[in-house]
Protein backbone atom coordinates (compact mmCIF):
# COMPACT_ATOMS: atom_id res chain seq x y z
CA UNK A 1 0.00 0.00 0.00
CA UNK A 2 1.03 3.58 -0.55
CA UNK A 3 2.29 4.96 2.55
CA UNK A 4 1.10 8.44 3.62
CA UNK A 5 2.77 11.11 6.32
CA UNK A 6 5.78 9.32 6.17
CA UNK A 7 5.29 6.20 6.91
CA UNK A 8 6.33 3.39 4.73
CA UNK A 9 4.70 0.24 4.24
CA UNK A 10 7.26 -2.68 4.65
CA UNK A 11 7.72 -6.12 2.83
CA UNK A 12 7.12 -8.29 5.35
CA UNK A 13 4.23 -8.23 7.10
CA UNK A 14 1.50 -10.60 7.91
CA UNK A 15 -1.51 -10.61 6.79
CA UNK A 16 -5.37 -12.19 6.38
CA UNK A 17 -8.11 -11.58 4.24
CA UNK A 18 -7.66 -8.34 2.63
CA UNK A 19 -11.07 -6.75 2.62
CA UNK A 20 -12.08 -7.38 5.94
CA UNK A 21 -8.61 -5.86 6.92
CA UNK A 22 -9.11 -2.87 5.09
CA UNK A 23 -13.01 -2.49 6.22
CA UNK A 24 -11.67 -2.81 9.94
CA UNK A 25 -8.88 -0.11 8.97
CA UNK A 26 -11.34 2.51 8.18
CA UNK A 27 -13.60 1.91 10.85
CA UNK A 28 -11.01 2.36 13.88
CA UNK A 29 -9.55 5.24 11.71
CA UNK A 30 -13.38 6.87 11.49
CA UNK A 31 -13.47 5.76 15.54
CA UNK A 32 -10.42 7.68 16.03
CA UNK A 33 -10.55 10.80 14.38
CA UNK A 34 -14.53 11.03 15.66
CA UNK A 35 -12.38 10.54 19.35
CA UNK A 36 -10.22 13.76 18.45
CA UNK A 37 -6.66 11.79 18.72
CA UNK A 38 -3.93 12.05 16.41
CA UNK A 39 -2.34 9.25 15.07
CA UNK A 40 0.48 9.25 17.09
CA UNK A 41 -1.24 9.91 20.15
CA UNK A 42 -3.93 6.85 19.69
CA UNK A 43 -0.79 4.82 19.07
CA UNK A 44 0.57 5.70 22.08
CA UNK A 45 -2.59 5.16 24.38
CA UNK A 46 -2.30 1.80 22.32
CA UNK A 47 0.87 1.05 23.65
CA UNK A 48 1.87 0.88 19.35
CA UNK A 49 4.34 2.72 17.38
CA UNK A 50 2.44 5.59 14.59
CA UNK A 51 4.09 3.20 11.46
CA UNK A 52 1.91 0.01 13.47
CA UNK A 53 -1.15 2.10 13.48
CA UNK A 54 -1.04 3.34 10.14
CA UNK A 55 -0.59 -0.36 8.64
CA UNK A 56 -3.85 -1.32 10.72
CA UNK A 57 -5.84 1.37 9.13
CA UNK A 58 -4.45 0.82 5.69
CA UNK A 59 -5.24 -2.81 6.02
CA UNK A 60 -2.12 -3.79 6.11
CA UNK A 61 -1.99 -6.39 9.06
CA UNK A 62 -4.23 -8.82 10.66
CA UNK A 63 -5.77 -8.33 13.90
CA UNK A 64 -6.67 -9.78 17.69
CA UNK A 65 -10.22 -9.08 18.35
CA UNK A 66 -8.29 -8.55 21.97
CA UNK A 67 -6.17 -5.50 20.69
CA UNK A 68 -9.57 -4.40 18.64
CA UNK A 69 -11.92 -4.24 22.03
CA UNK A 70 -8.16 -2.49 23.37
CA UNK A 71 -8.64 0.58 20.45
CA UNK A 72 -12.18 1.11 20.68
CA UNK A 73 -12.09 1.57 24.93
CA UNK A 74 -9.63 4.02 23.93
CA UNK A 75 -11.78 5.74 21.12
CA UNK A 76 -14.77 5.24 23.19
CA UNK A 77 -16.78 2.90 21.19
CA UNK A 78 -20.10 1.60 22.10
CA UNK A 79 -20.62 -2.38 23.29
CA UNK A 80 -22.19 -2.60 19.97
CA UNK A 81 -19.52 -1.06 17.67
CA UNK A 82 -16.76 -2.95 19.76
CA UNK A 83 -18.60 -6.34 19.45
CA UNK A 84 -19.27 -6.03 15.92
CA UNK A 85 -16.05 -4.58 15.15
CA UNK A 86 -14.23 -8.06 17.46
CA UNK A 87 -15.95 -9.99 14.90
CA UNK A 88 -14.17 -8.40 11.67
CA UNK A 89 -11.10 -8.94 13.29
CA UNK A 90 -11.49 -12.62 13.18
CA UNK A 91 -12.31 -12.34 9.57
CA UNK A 92 -8.84 -10.62 9.25
CA UNK A 93 -7.01 -13.75 10.18
CA UNK A 94 -8.76 -16.16 8.00
CA UNK A 95 -6.53 -17.62 5.07
CA UNK A 96 -7.27 -17.76 2.03
CA UNK A 97 -6.75 -20.95 -0.97
CA UNK A 98 -3.38 -19.17 -2.16
CA UNK A 99 -1.96 -19.21 1.21
CA UNK A 100 -0.32 -22.68 0.50
CA UNK A 101 2.16 -21.08 -2.35
CA UNK A 102 3.48 -19.23 0.92
CA UNK A 103 7.04 -18.98 -0.95
CA UNK A 104 5.45 -17.42 -4.38
CA UNK A 105 3.57 -14.70 -3.12
CA UNK A 106 5.63 -11.52 -2.47
CA UNK A 107 3.91 -9.80 0.65
CA UNK A 108 2.44 -6.73 -1.21
CA UNK A 109 1.05 -9.20 -3.71
CA UNK A 110 -0.60 -11.37 -1.33
CA UNK A 111 -3.26 -8.20 -1.05
CA UNK A 112 -3.72 -8.17 -4.63
CA UNK A 113 -4.85 -11.84 -4.30
CA UNK A 114 -7.52 -11.11 -1.79
CA UNK A 115 -8.70 -8.24 -3.36
CA UNK A 116 -8.75 -9.71 -6.79
CA UNK A 117 -10.72 -12.80 -5.73
CA UNK A 118 -13.45 -10.12 -3.83
CA UNK A 119 -13.92 -8.36 -6.92
CA UNK A 120 -17.20 -7.96 -8.92
CA UNK A 121 -15.23 -6.10 -11.00
CA UNK A 122 -11.95 -5.96 -12.82
CA UNK A 123 -10.65 -3.44 -15.68
CA UNK A 124 -7.03 -4.07 -16.49
CA UNK A 125 -4.91 -2.09 -18.98
CA UNK A 126 -1.54 -3.43 -19.92
CA UNK A 127 1.26 -1.88 -22.65
CA UNK A 128 3.53 -4.58 -21.78
CA UNK A 129 2.76 -7.94 -21.11
CA UNK A 130 -0.67 -9.88 -21.51
CA UNK A 131 -2.12 -10.00 -18.03
CA UNK A 132 -2.08 -12.83 -15.91
CA UNK A 133 -5.01 -14.34 -15.84
CA UNK A 134 -4.96 -14.68 -19.43
CA UNK A 135 -1.49 -16.37 -19.51
CA UNK A 136 -0.61 -19.59 -20.50
CA UNK A 137 2.02 -21.76 -18.92
CA UNK A 138 4.79 -21.28 -21.55
CA UNK A 139 3.92 -17.55 -21.11
CA UNK A 140 4.04 -17.37 -17.56
CA UNK A 141 6.94 -19.43 -17.46
CA UNK A 142 8.79 -17.14 -20.09
CA UNK A 143 7.80 -13.73 -17.66
CA UNK A 144 8.82 -15.36 -14.88
CA UNK A 145 12.27 -15.77 -15.68
CA UNK A 146 12.49 -12.01 -17.52
CA UNK A 147 11.36 -10.81 -14.12
CA UNK A 148 13.38 -13.16 -11.55
CA UNK A 149 16.13 -14.45 -13.61
CA UNK A 150 17.42 -15.93 -10.50
CA UNK A 151 15.03 -17.75 -8.72
CA UNK A 152 15.05 -21.52 -8.47
CA UNK A 153 13.30 -23.83 -11.18
CA UNK A 154 10.81 -25.18 -7.59
CA UNK A 155 10.24 -21.28 -7.15
CA UNK A 156 9.27 -20.23 -10.61
CA UNK A 157 6.98 -23.74 -10.59
CA UNK A 158 5.36 -22.30 -7.72
CA UNK A 159 4.79 -18.59 -8.76
CA UNK A 160 3.23 -20.79 -12.13
CA UNK A 161 1.10 -22.75 -10.63
CA UNK A 162 0.03 -20.18 -8.60
CA UNK A 163 -1.02 -17.82 -11.25
CA UNK A 164 -2.49 -20.19 -13.63
CA UNK A 165 -5.00 -21.44 -10.60
CA UNK A 166 -5.70 -17.57 -9.92
CA UNK A 167 -7.90 -17.77 -13.43
CA UNK A 168 -10.11 -20.05 -12.37
CA UNK A 169 -12.13 -17.05 -10.87
CA UNK A 170 -13.35 -16.14 -14.44
CA UNK A 171 -15.73 -19.06 -14.50
CA UNK A 172 -16.54 -19.67 -10.71
CA UNK A 173 -20.23 -19.65 -9.67
CA UNK A 174 -19.85 -19.00 -5.99
CA UNK A 175 -19.53 -15.96 -5.54
CA UNK A 176 -20.14 -14.98 -9.57
CA UNK A 177 -17.71 -14.54 -11.32
CA UNK A 178 -16.31 -10.95 -11.99
CA UNK A 179 -16.52 -8.84 -15.29
CA UNK A 180 -12.66 -8.61 -16.49
CA UNK A 181 -12.48 -5.79 -19.16
CA UNK A 182 -8.81 -5.81 -20.45
CA UNK A 183 -7.54 -3.66 -23.12
CA UNK A 184 -4.07 -4.54 -24.31
CA UNK A 185 -1.29 -2.61 -25.77
CA UNK A 186 -0.77 -3.36 -29.64
CA UNK A 187 3.25 -4.21 -29.12
CA UNK A 188 1.54 -6.86 -26.54
CA UNK A 189 0.79 -9.36 -29.90
CA UNK A 190 4.25 -8.14 -31.28
CA UNK A 191 6.52 -9.64 -28.12
CA UNK A 192 6.55 -13.13 -29.33
CA UNK A 193 7.44 -16.07 -27.59
CA UNK A 194 10.78 -17.56 -28.60
CA UNK A 195 8.30 -20.86 -29.73
CA UNK A 196 5.90 -19.10 -31.93
CA UNK A 197 4.01 -22.10 -32.05
CA UNK A 198 3.39 -21.11 -28.23
CA UNK A 199 2.99 -17.59 -29.08
CA UNK A 200 -0.03 -18.76 -31.44
CA UNK A 201 -1.79 -21.35 -28.64
CA UNK A 202 -1.20 -17.81 -26.38
CA UNK A 203 -3.01 -15.32 -28.62
CA UNK A 204 -5.51 -18.19 -28.75
CA UNK A 205 -6.41 -18.70 -25.11
CA UNK A 206 -7.09 -14.86 -25.21
CA UNK A 207 -9.69 -15.73 -27.90
CA UNK A 208 -11.23 -18.32 -26.40
CA UNK A 209 -11.57 -16.17 -22.85
CA UNK A 210 -12.80 -13.54 -24.69
CA UNK A 211 -15.87 -15.55 -25.69
CA UNK A 212 -16.78 -15.73 -22.16
CA UNK A 213 -19.90 -13.73 -21.36
CA UNK A 214 -17.52 -12.00 -18.49
CA UNK A 215 -14.50 -10.95 -20.56
CA UNK A 216 -13.97 -8.36 -22.72
CA UNK A 217 -10.60 -8.25 -24.91
CA UNK A 218 -9.76 -5.26 -26.96
CA UNK A 219 -6.54 -3.59 -28.17
CA UNK A 220 -4.96 0.10 -27.82
CA UNK A 221 -2.78 0.89 -30.94
CA UNK A 222 0.48 2.16 -30.45
CA UNK A 223 -0.35 4.99 -32.52
CA UNK A 224 -3.22 5.44 -30.03
CA UNK A 225 -1.22 4.89 -26.48
CA UNK A 226 0.75 7.77 -25.82
CA UNK A 227 -1.93 10.40 -25.76
CA UNK A 228 -4.17 8.10 -23.77
CA UNK A 229 -1.97 7.03 -20.44
CA UNK A 230 1.58 7.46 -19.03
CA UNK A 231 1.01 4.12 -17.07
CA UNK A 232 2.59 1.10 -18.73
CA UNK A 233 0.34 -1.28 -16.71
CA UNK A 234 -2.93 -0.79 -14.00
CA UNK A 235 -5.82 -2.42 -12.94
CA UNK A 236 -8.75 -0.83 -11.24
CA UNK A 237 -11.02 -3.19 -9.07
CA UNK A 238 -14.18 -2.70 -8.04
CA UNK A 239 -16.59 -4.62 -5.07
CA UNK A 240 -19.80 -5.94 -4.88
CA UNK A 241 -22.50 -4.37 -2.02
CA UNK A 242 -22.34 -5.50 1.26
CA UNK A 243 -25.70 -5.64 3.29
CA UNK A 244 -23.56 -5.96 6.61
CA UNK A 245 -21.50 -3.22 6.50
CA UNK A 246 -20.45 -0.43 4.51
CA UNK A 247 -19.24 -1.48 0.45
CA UNK A 248 -15.07 -1.68 -0.30
CA UNK A 249 -14.27 1.49 -2.46
CA UNK A 250 -12.70 0.69 -5.42
CA UNK A 251 -9.18 0.55 -5.99
CA UNK A 252 -7.09 1.16 -8.19
CA UNK A 253 -3.62 -1.49 -8.41
CA UNK A 254 -0.10 0.04 -10.13
CA UNK A 255 2.41 -2.82 -9.80
CA UNK A 256 6.48 -2.70 -10.36
CA UNK A 257 8.76 -4.99 -10.20
CA UNK A 258 9.42 -5.04 -6.28
CA UNK A 259 6.36 -3.93 -5.04
CA UNK A 260 2.53 -1.80 -5.74
CA UNK A 261 0.47 1.26 -5.01
CA UNK A 262 -2.70 0.35 -3.85
CA UNK A 263 -4.97 3.60 -4.53
CA UNK A 264 -8.04 4.06 -2.92
CA UNK A 265 -8.66 8.20 -2.87
CA UNK A 266 -11.45 9.47 -4.58
CA UNK A 267 -9.50 12.07 -7.03
CA UNK A 268 -7.03 8.98 -7.38
CA UNK A 269 -9.82 6.70 -8.16
CA UNK A 270 -11.14 9.41 -10.49
CA UNK A 271 -8.32 10.33 -12.08
CA UNK A 272 -7.71 6.20 -13.17
CA UNK A 273 -10.93 6.43 -14.50
CA UNK A 274 -10.81 9.41 -16.37
CA UNK A 275 -7.44 7.76 -18.07
CA UNK A 276 -9.09 4.38 -18.21
CA UNK A 277 -12.17 5.89 -20.23
CA UNK A 278 -9.51 7.52 -22.34
CA UNK A 279 -7.99 4.37 -23.24
CA UNK A 280 -11.72 2.68 -23.74
CA UNK A 281 -12.97 5.47 -26.36
CA UNK A 282 -9.31 4.72 -28.01
CA UNK A 283 -9.14 1.59 -28.44
CA UNK A 284 -10.26 -0.61 -31.10
CA UNK A 285 -13.68 -2.34 -30.90
CA UNK A 286 -14.25 -5.83 -29.63
CA UNK A 287 -14.87 -7.60 -32.77
CA UNK A 288 -12.06 -5.54 -34.66
CA UNK A 289 -9.90 -6.26 -31.67
CA UNK A 290 -10.51 -10.15 -32.32
CA UNK A 291 -9.80 -9.77 -35.85
CA UNK A 292 -6.39 -8.51 -35.17
CA UNK A 293 -5.62 -11.10 -32.88
CA UNK A 294 -6.57 -13.75 -35.19
CA UNK A 295 -4.15 -12.28 -37.80
CA UNK A 296 -1.33 -12.56 -35.74
CA UNK A 297 -2.01 -15.79 -34.69
CA UNK A 298 -1.72 -16.71 -38.37
CA UNK A 299 1.56 -15.04 -38.73
CA UNK A 300 3.04 -16.87 -36.25
CA UNK A 301 1.90 -19.91 -37.09
CA UNK A 302 3.17 -19.47 -41.07
CA UNK A 303 6.50 -18.40 -39.31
Amino acid sequence: MRARKGYKVKDGFDSGSAVPRRQLGRELRRLRMEAGLTMEAAAQAIGRSAPTLWRMEKGGSPMRPGDVAGMCRVYGADDRTTEALMALATETRSRGWWRSYHGAIPKWFDTYIGLEQAASELRVYNASEIPGLLQTRPYAETTFHADRPVVSDKEREEKVTLRLKRQALLTRRTPPAPQLDVVLGEAVLLRSLADQTAMAEQLRRILDEGRLPNVTVRVLLLANSLACTPDARFTLLTFPPDRRRQPEPPVAYVESLTGALYLSEPAEIDSYNQVWEAISAAALSEDDSLKMISTQIERYQQQ
